[in-house]
């Protein structure tokens, strides 16, 4: 399992982990029932703390992309790839919706928002 930490970017290590966990779910590439690293094994191989990966675990579980089995480990569950694509849909809304208010705020105008988001879009 292939998961970057980008120390650079104000997003939280444990969501970085959760956010790219739901990717590699919904990508196919995380099956149901495939065995996720253990905590501590993940923690090593990112250089980071325990705890971090143990939050993103949990925050896994709790929105139910995961099924920990006590002594076993920490196993994709059964994913309604449909839900999580329309999760993931509404926290883009959400932050084109925050870069809408910040550009209205500068007194940007609607067409100058729009036409930088067509320019971003073409990159």
């Amino acid at each position: 399992m292939d998961i970057i930490i980008n120390n650079s970017i104000m997003v939280p290590i444990y969501e970085q982990i959760t956010d790219q966990v739901k990717a590699l779910i919904r990508n196919g590439e995380l099956k149901e029932n495939d065995n996720l690293p253990s905590v501590r094994s993940l923690s090593k191989e990112l250089k980071i703390s325990a705890l971090t990966v143990k939050k993103a675990y949990d925050s896994l579980e709790k929105e139910g992309f995961t099924v920990t089995v006590h002594g076993k480990g920490t196993y994709v569950a059964l994913a309604n790839t449909g839900l999580l694509l329309e999760e993931q849909k509404k926290e883009v809304e959400a932050a084109l919706s925050m870069a809408v208010e910040k550009g209205r705020r500068y007194g940007i105008s609607d067409e100058d928002i729009k036409s930088l988001f067509e320019i971003i879009m073409e990159e």
